[in-house]
């Protein structure tokens, strides 16, 4: 895995062809204009261009389209979370990083807002629904590990446990990545993601003298 490449704010991986990417991608846009319901191999085919048999040259079915879209965004997830275990530096300073590279992704890909954010989407697809759990409790653990660290040495506060901090971290980065999605991506979504940088460290920060 080439983890410089999936963590530069780009969903898809370098051993997909050019034409996977596309059907990937169109499939990404259909969703966040016309929801689930409208991912259809036939209005995928109509959209990019290319016969219906054409997309099953790359993949099986739409349900195959979904997983891998969900894969693409995990294994770049569990990348930067390694990267993340690897750099030393304070346990904000990771968090911030961590929210640059969300946000890269979602400004490269506004679509994928309406895929990652919308779970309720899947529910009833056990495994879609299986997969977005694993992401979401992926995302969670890596926060959390974020937070147990800054803890132990002190630069995080301990007088709330490391579980609610994550809590209020990854639903902060949510509803601001959800209100720019619904704002039709009116406002800049890097620089509101530095502030909220800077007012979670005001929450994290551990301000007891030692």
């Amino acid at each position: 895995m080439n983890i410089n490449y999936i963590c530069t704010g780009k969903i898809f991986l370098q051993m997909q062809t050019e034409r996977q990417k596309e059907i990937l991608e169109v499939a990404i846009d259909i969703i966040a204009k016309k929801g689930i319901q409208g991912l259809t191999i036939k209005n995928l085919s109509k959209a990019i261009g290319i016969s219906e048999p054409a997309i099953y040259r790359h993949f099986n079915s739409k349900t195959e389209i979904l997983m891998t879209i969900l894969e693409n965004f995990k294994e770049m997830a569990m990348a930067l979370s390694e990267m993340l275990v690897e750099m030393d530096m304070p346990a904000i300073e990771k968090i911030n990083f961590m929210f640059g590279k969300m946000i890269d992704l979602f400004e490269d890909s506004p679509s994928m807002v309406s895929v990652i954010f919308s779970e309720e989407i899947f529910k009833n697809d056990e495994t879609l629904k299986n997969k977005i759990v694993e992401i979401l409790n992926l995302h969670s653990n890596t926060v959390e590990n974020i937070i147990t660290e800054g803890q132990k040495s002190g630069n995080v506060r301990n007088d709330i446990n490391a579980g609610n901090l994550t809590l209020i971290i990854i639903g902060a980065l949510r509803f601001l990545v959800k209100k720019w999605d619904l704002n039709n991506y009116s406002f800049n979504l890097n620089k509101e993601g530095e502030n909220l940088v800077v007012e979670l460290d005001k929450i994290l920060k551990n301000r007891i003298k030692r």
